[in-house]
């Protein structure tokens, strides 16, 4: 079946790109997070060069930062292009979203101008979508505006250079690298913001005949500033209260500076976030956690806090930084769905089975007796409730049975006649007559089956149970508490379900089902689970004569 889909992104490269954003926002400095700009391109997005043109006060833009190539570094770090050259760069070429490609076979027309560059070597590529030498990419970053995006001021623009793969990047890098352009635009703003506050909170502790002057650069930069701010008491018995707040945070939250005065951070926290507000320093504190909207709904930020003084030796008060992260923890979420699901049916994908199936089993066996023989006295490997091993050691103080008292062993009837055990039931479900309908009415028809079935089969389950695709026509149910009459009612009903003609532009199609029911218990792997199942499917399908396998 030949149909676009999304790559599948690893979770580990989920999390580098996740920490690399996290650390961009958490850089000391302005220049210290330009570099970590740079630095996370190379790390995060896989690209060996990386360089940060920032715009000067002037216009034009200089090299603030770069990665990847000491030489390069030292060659143009520091040097200035005009506005006008930059400009011609970013009309020009192949628009990717908000990203910039010009090709090799344009480029040449950019040699001579101001713009610092560095020349990489190499051969021709050998294949269309093969990265060029000469191939330049730009990310333009934008100062976040009302709604993000190119709405707002250019700050500055990302260049990068030779992927590591050796091909120009696809559909998911292109979003990748166009998202880190967006999160750096923030970044560097707000490495902006909290210099120019921290410039503000010096001129409030030194200069005390100014002391009215001071405090109305700091109103400006309170009242103006393009996130949330709040000032609350700090100590005392209305410790955390706020005391002010400016239009920025009032809009994100819906409610009027009135309103706000009657509460602190506590009172509007989602109730489940609670603990890591409490965990926050109020001296340089840092959470993300979700504040309560005036309409009920919650909103993602980032919270930071400050001290800041009165006067000289007078009250102390927490100044606090609001940041609304909500598009960036929906894109979080929206990479982590794409990588545990499946992009046709909406279904886990096997990835995401595997980890469900995994979480429920130990590898400690539960066959009769096998909880009773570990030997201690050797040091021999215990495992705990998720699988991970860990060792015994005699006088060391660890009771091994302690590590499964929250741990509920999965065990699996015995024999063929239902025993009155329940256990984790995995029915495995292979589609009968699929490939006909693929070949007879080509695979659009054959992807409107699929999702129906993968529909019918999540009708037909319980809250709580998984219906996962394997592939192709493959589908897994997880379903925990069952007998072996109850799971063979429900591969019955599910079969029942699936047999029904499904229309498809007008056309009434039927395929066949056939399910092997394994069992899952601790002591088996997930990958055991599946092929026992598997097996038995197979068993099942030969059982039954081929005119009751046939779609209909």
């Amino acid at each position: 079946m030949e149909t676009e889909s999304e790559p599948y992104v690893r979770l580990a490269t989920l999390r580098q790109l996740h920490q690399v954003m996290a650390d961009m926002n958490t850089a000391r400095s302005l220049a210290d997070t330009l570099q970590t700009v740079a630095d996370g391109v190379v790390t995060g997005l896989g690209y060996e060069l990386a360089c940060v043109n920032l715009v000067r006060p002037d216009g034009d833009l200089v090299v603030a930062a770069f990665a990847g190539n000491p030489a390069a570094e030292a060659l143009i770090t520091g040097r200035v292009g005009s506005r006008e050259s930059w400009e011609r760069r970013l009309g020009m070429g192949e628009q990717w979203g908000e990203l910039v490609f010009i090709p090799h076979t344009e480029g040449w027309v950019l040699d001579d101008d101001d713009v610092p560059q560095w020349y990489t070597d190499g051969p021709a590529p050998r294949f269309e979508d093969e990265w060029h030498p000469a191939d330049r990419l730009f990310a333009p970053m934008f100062m976040p505006g009302v709604q993000g995006g190119a709405c707002g001021e250019l700050i500055g623009v990302l260049s990068v250079d030779r992927p590591r793969n050796g091909r120009r990047p696809g559909a998911w890098g292109r979003e990748a690298l166009q998202m880190y352009a967006f999160q750096a635009a923030i970044a560097v703003s707000n490495a902006r913001l909290r210099a120019n506050m921290q410039r503000a909170l010096v001129r409030l502790e030194r200069e005390q005949q100014a002391l009215r002057a001071s405090e109305e650069s700091f109103r400006q930069a309170f009242e103006y500033a393009p996130s949330g701010m709040a000032i609350a008491e700090m100590g005392g018995d209305q410790h955390g209260r706020i005391l002010r707040t400016n239009d920025a945070l009032c809009r994100l939250l819906g409610r009027p500076a009135s309103a706000m005065r009657r509460y602190s951070f506590s009172d509007l926290v989602h109730p489940e976030d609670i603990g890591t507000l409490l965990r926050t320093s109020a001296e340089g504190g840092r959470a993300e956690l979700r504040l309560g909207r005036r309409d009920g709904t919650y909103v993602w930020v980032s919270l930071r806090n400050s001290v800041v003084a009165d006067a000289a030796d007078g009250p102390r008060f927490l100044l606090t930084h609001v940041e609304d992260i909500e598009e960036r923890k929906r894109r979080e979420l929206q990479l982590a769905h794409r990588a545990s699901h499946d992009s046709l049916t909406g279904l886990p994908n096997s990835a995401e089975l595997r980890a469900r199936l995994s979480s429920r089993l130990c590898r400690r066996p539960t066959h009769p007796g096998a909880l009773d023989t570990v030997d201690a006295a050797y040091g021999q490997a215990a495992y705990d409730a998720n699988g991970h091993g860990f060792d015994y050691r005699p006088g060391g103080g660890i009771d091994v049975y302690d590590a499964y008292d929250h741990h509920v062993h999965k065990v699996a009837p015995e024999g063929e006649h239902d025993d009155g055990t329940k256990g984790l039931a995995v029915l495995f479900c292979d589609l009968d007559g699929f490939k006909s309908i693929n070949d007879r009415f080509g695979h659009n028809a054959g992807d409107a089956v699929l999702i129906e079935v993968a529909r019918r089969l999540s009708r037909g389950v319980r809250d709580g149970d998984t219906v996962a695709r394997l592939g192709g026509d493959e589908f897994v149910v997880l379903a925990d508490g069952l007998g072996r009459a109850d799971a063979a009612d429900l591969a019955a009903r599910l079969r029942t379900e699936i047999i029904q003609p499904i229309r498809v532009d007008g056309r009434a199609m039927r395929v066949g089902a056939s399910f092997g029911i394994g069992w899952a218990h601790c002591g088996m792997t997930a990958d055991e689970v599946l092929k026992s199942a598997d097996e038995r499917m197979y068993v099942e399908k030969r059982s039954r004569p081929k005119q009751h396998r046939r779609a209909g």
